[in-house]
């Protein structure tokens, strides 16, 4: 355990895998102490999707298929039936840990049909498709960061061609860097790619009350990674957007539906609102994992909600008064016309109207 308030420059990782082994860094207790936590089965990883341990869509899906890849490195003698029902049953378990990311679900489909197909074929025995699949798992962790990094790019591109300005000033919701994915980020990438090229002016990040993954952690990136940063208030949004030059307005997604709804971290919702009052472009950073065309609209999508003591209490004081009731959302969901920059994928950047057919077609290529 090492104190993290002043950190020196690196390869910041959420997640740290090698054969076998597994560990997450505990977010919980950043930005003040770094501490890995060793991930030896999938009820490990459950918990730490469920306790926030670990958090961010592309993490949590990566988090829980590598947990099985540990668990398979450490299984033998089974047949190819008894894997398919091994694997299966631990990822319909891993689903129920956080209900509104669609990632761990999208990548639990894309393990099994992987898995049912190269378990068919009988030249193979069962070990070896038991270790052809960790192999697959490994490589979603490679993928990720591939995928982030062009991510990051096209959103760069497209703020830099609205703008005059030789930098540009953003700002972002939540955590969607190298903690909230394998490396790199989603929404933090586009900042990353900006600052990368010399054209970012100034990041500023939200504290996402009540679980401050802003303050707690974006702060902590945008230091690690020494980009000009500054640190508002949820509430200080407007007149931000007001007073200061900002070009647009990056989040993540855990989940966007067919028509373009998207469900993030609670208060995106206003931050679209606030930024197509003061006609800034809001942009939706998401890897194609975090998309379901199988709900047509917000509507449907479950909201988690979570317990009441993340409101009440800050660092282990009440900070309310007793008897107040508590609502706590942990996302919301941000109407597909509100996302007024586009849907930036590793497939392009798509207007919510189009997204679902664009992103059909060029998957299809």
């Amino acid at each position: 355990m090492s104190a993290a308030g002043n950190p020196t420059r690196g390869t910041l990782q959420a997640i740290k895998y090698k054969r076998g082994s597994l560990e997450i860094l505990d977010q919980r207790i950043l930005p003040h102490e770094t501490k890995y936590l060793k991930v030896e089965v999938t009820q490990d990883a459950w918990e730490a999707i469920r306790e926030m341990k670990v958090r961010g869509a592309p993490a949590i899906a990566i988090t829980g298929c590598l947990s099985i890849a540990v668990e398979l490195d450490k299984t033998e003698n089974k047949s190819k039936e008894e894997l398919c029902k091994f694997v299966k049953s631990k990822l319909d378990y891993l689903i129920t840990a956080r209900p509104t990311a669609v990632n761990m679900r999208d990548a639990a489909t894309t393990v099994m049909i992987w898995l049912e197909a190269v378990a068919g074929d009988e030249k193979k025995s069962p070990d070896d498709v038991r270790l052809l699949l960790i192999e697959f798992i490994e490589k979603m962790l490679e993928d990720d960061v591939q995928c982030n990094k062009m991510l990051g790019r096209i959103g760069a591109d497209d703020i830099l061609s609205r703008c005059s300005q030789v930098s540009v000033g953003v700002l972002t919701h939540c955590n969607t860097g190298s903690l909230a994915t394998a490396g790199y980020g989603t929404a933090l990438g586009v900042i990353r790619s900006l600052f990368e090229r010399g054209k970012l002016h100034h990041a500023y990040c939200t504290e996402t009350r009540p679980y401050h993954q802003g303050s707690r952690l974006t702060a902590f990136e945008i230091v690690y990674e020494q980009i000009p940063g500054t640190l508002i208030c949820d509430s200080m949004a407007a007149i931000l957007m007001k007073k200061r030059d900002i070009s647009a307005v990056v989040v993540g997604a855990d989940r966007v539906v067919a028509n373009g709804d998207t469900a993030n971290k609670i208060g995106t919702y206003q931050l679209a609102i606030l930024a197509k009052y003061h006609d800034i472009p809001f942009y939706v950073i998401a890897p194609s994992t975090s998309i379901d065309l199988s709900m047509r609209t917000g509507d449907e999508i479950q909201i988690e909600e979570r317990p009441p003591e993340e409101l009440v209490h800050i660092k282990g004081i009440k900070i309310a008064a007793d008897g107040i009731n508590v609502w706590n959302p942990a996302f919301d969901v941000t109407p597909a016309k509100l996302i007024t920059g586009g849907i930036v994928t590793e497939y392009g950047l798509f207007k919510p109207e189009e997204m679902e057919e664009r992103l059909l077609a060029v998957k299809k290529k």
